[in-house]
């Protein structure tokens, strides 16, 4: 049986060793470039309501019916015709379904909805909204002691939402979920929903300060190791939620991309509102360190048929630093596929190896030195902390993974160098090996990212070239 062992002995000071590479030859690799459409977690199109390879059953803005857990007897192909692969789920989910009973969470349908994720090759992203539109459809239960008390407002029947018993138990809700599923390895973010329809934010300026935090300490204090995201809400009206988080573990998300006067002759989301929004909420720089998602206004088809500017709608979300979009599992227009492609190729993250140097041969329980130039091509930083890069040295009887130091979250758009050594195990066979390079889980140190150049094995690593253990 082939040796597996994990080294894990590596020099992360690099400033600290001093290696003569004169008198060996020094192989220097450039690869190839591609020009693929990668399907890499964390980013690209996401499904919604619905998983790689399951078909339009039905626009729903929140699931709130059993059918939605039918995903059992699936056997068919990942593909959707008309919408990208994607790594990524997206589902909304109404309060009344996923705690019908006093108490009683549906974790049933979490764990399920988490483990079909898994198996479709995406992870989920999961929205918890209080209710839809202006119709008060609050879990039953809930209703029965709301209207006991004093919780709608006698002349227009408005709820409030600073009522005890809402702020309570949706709290509850919501810090039950996280505590049961902070940091689950299928578990992509957490959509933050407070208050308004479908939870999008109407309504947080009626709030009390006390009650906000309290609905925000729900998310906050529950999910530690989750990503979360948020609306951004940043008019007059409404109080900016997003400050209540103080920049710690929270991106944002808008959800009307690509509206250009679909509501109005006189103003629009992509002229008049997400500018002023995301520059008066101070929320240029977040991408730096947090995710930025859209979700469509309407859709693609719909865009089209309105005559929309659609280069104009991906520049303005490139500008924005998106690494996700939410299509709401809608077609592609075929048309647009070409376009679609390129903005696939920028959008989140995209890492090109551009230059690798390493010595032709070494030595049992000497340092191997190597030097390397990436390039990130895409919008953003990769944001998961479950990823490594790592070097594998391999053959027929060996095989070392070697787990570098490299701050993979730090490579912004632009170039970054990396050079670092590692230490070669002073029991290595005699022999030549591929030199391979991959960015890992930290688990099972398996390719998890797929890099923007050729050479890609059938194992997610990359061959270089070969080093000689003499």
């Amino acid at each position: 049986m082939k040796k597996l062992s994990i080294l894990i002995t590596l020099v992360c000071l690099v400033s600290i060793i001093t290696i003569d590479l004169s008198a060996q030859k020094t192989i220097i690799v450039r690869p190839k470039e591609s020009d693929a459409v990668l399907v890499n977690p964390g980013i690209g199109f996401s499904t919604f309501q619905r998983f790689n390879g399951d078909k339009w059953n039905g626009y729903q803005d929140c699931l709130d019916t059993a059918t939605a857990t039918d995903y059992e007897n699936f056997k068919g192909p990942l593909e959707i015709e008309g919408h990208p692969l994607t790594s990524l789920a997206y589902f909304r989910i109404r309060w009344r379904f996923i705690e019908p009973e006093n108490g009683k969470i549906r974790f049933d349908f979490l764990d399920r909805a988490l483990e079909t994720a898994n198996k479709r090759n995406q992870t989920l992203m999961l929205c918890f909204s209080p209710y839809i539109h202006e119709a008060i459809d609050l879990p039953d239960w809930l209703m029965k002691e709301l209207k006991k008390g004093e919780a709608f407002d006698s002349i227009t029947g408005r709820f409030d939402f600073n009522n005890s018993l809402y702020v309570k138990y949706f709290s509850r809700m919501i810090s039950a979920i996280g505590n049961r599923y902070d940091g689950h390895p299928f578990l992509e973010c957490v959509d933050v929903r407070i208050v308004g329809s479908a939870g999008e934010g109407g309504g947080t300026s009626s709030l009390t300060d006390e009650n906000r935090r309290t609905l925000v300490n729900s998310y906050k204090d529950s999910f530690k190791k989750t990503q979360l995201i948020i609306m951004c809400r940043t008019d007059e009206k409404e109080k900016n939620v997003f400050t209540d988080f103080n920049g710690e573990n929270v991106g944002w998300r808008l959800d009307c991309l690509g509206d250009m006067f679909g509501f109005s002759n006189e103003s629009n989301h992509m002229f008049d509102y997400y500018p002023q929004a995301i520059n008066r909420g101070m929320m240029q720089n977040v991408w730096e360190k947090e995710p930025i998602v859209f979700e469509s206004c309407w859709n693609m088809e719909h865009w089209k048929q309105k005559g929309w500017d659609l280069d104009y709608i991906i520049d303005q979300s490139l500008k924005w630093h998106i690494s996700s979009f939410n299509n709401k599992s809608q077609s592609v227009p075929v048309e647009w596929e070409t376009k679609v492609d390129e903005w696939l190729k920028k959008m989140g993250y995209r890492f090109v190896l551009r230059k690798f140097t390493y010595p032709e041969s070494i030595k049992p329980n000497e340092m191997l030195r190597f030097e390397s130039w990436w390039e990130n091509k895409g919008v953003a930083p990769i944001y998961s902390k479950n990823f490594l890069l790592a070097i594998k040295l391999n053959n027929k009887k060996r095989s070392e993974i070697i787990p570098t130091c490299a701050d993979i979250n730090s490579w912004l758009p632009g170039e970054d160098l990396y050079d670092d050594a590692f230490l070669v195990p002073p029991d290595m066979p005699r022999g030549t090996y591929k030199m391979q390079i991959g960015i890992v889980d930290r688990k099972l140190y398996q390719p998890k990212v797929d890099l923007a150049i050729e050479g890609r094995n059938d194992d997610g690593w990359y061959t270089l070239g070969y080093i000689t253990v003499k």
